[in-house]
């Protein structure tokens, strides 16, 4: 899987090099079977954040930073080539981009597993949280659930936002981010990107250019499994 997401990362048309950093040799092994440069690194890092910047550290030529989560195997390289593009241009000062994809179900939107995130007009991010946001308090309230509200209006649905895992890093905002300690909304939701929203870093999110699956579960690797073996996520041939 981890090979499959560096195929895709290479794929995107903006992107310099792709380096797995893992602190397991046998990903290591796998990357190199594969032809995939892949660097093995401090196995006390305490998120895979940290994992890039120490590459990073090594990289003095390299001004911007692309971390491709693992765990997301059916990330289009256009959302990548789109995300850096954004980094270049940076219309609004932002020191990480990431990106966002529809929800699409009552299943999703309840899932812990699924970041939401809500962002202004500016597509600046201003909160990520695992829990259904922004909470539609009016519906809520005449139907009694969101579940119930999502049954009778169902464009209702079209308010949320998941996040995907896909970070574009100016240099200097990620080293200085892996050397601030954990915030208290990062422990509470366990997402480490309110580390810099509380620290004032600008984040920019785009739409992702196509739908992803992110794998967090054993359900979830079956279900991209199944979807890998019919063929529909192939590596395309860009002409972005």
């Amino acid at each position: 899987m981890v090979c499959w997401v560096a195929e895709r990362a290479l794929a995107a048309c903006n992107v310099d090099r792709v380096i797995i950093a893992t602190d397991s040799q046998e990903i290591v092994n796998a990357a190199e079977e594969h032809g995939i440069s892949a660097v093995l690194t401090d196995p006390g890092h305490m998120s895979g954040t940290d994992r890039i910047a120490e590459v990073a550290k090594q990289l003095p030529e390299c001004e911007i930073v692309v971390n491709v989560q693992g765990d997301e195997p059916l990330i289009s390289p256009e959302t990548i080539s789109r995300a850096v593009d954004a980094m270049l241009e940076n219309k609004c000062g932002a020191g990480i981009v990431t990106s966002w994809e529809p929800i699409e179900s009552v299943a999703e939107l309840q899932n812990p597993d699924l970041v939401k995130v809500v962002i202004n007009d500016d597509n600046r991010a201003l909160y990520f949280s695992r829990s259904p946001i922004p909470y539609p308090r009016d519906a809520v309230r005449k139907y009694g659930s969101i579940e119930s509200a999502l049954e009778v209006e169902p464009a209702l649905i079209k308010q949320f936002r998941k996040h995907t895992g896909l970070y574009v890093y100016r240099k200097d905002v990620l080293l200085a981010f892996t050397s601030w300690p954990q915030s208290q909304l990062e422990r509470i939701e366990a997402l480490e990107q309110l580390r810099a929203l509380e620290h004032g870093v600008v984040i920019e999110v785009i739409k992702a250019s196509s739908a992803s699956t992110g794998v967090d579960t054993s359900e979830d690797l079956e279900r991209v499994r199944a979807l890998a073996a019919e063929g529909k996520f192939q590596v395309p041939t860009l002409s972005y």
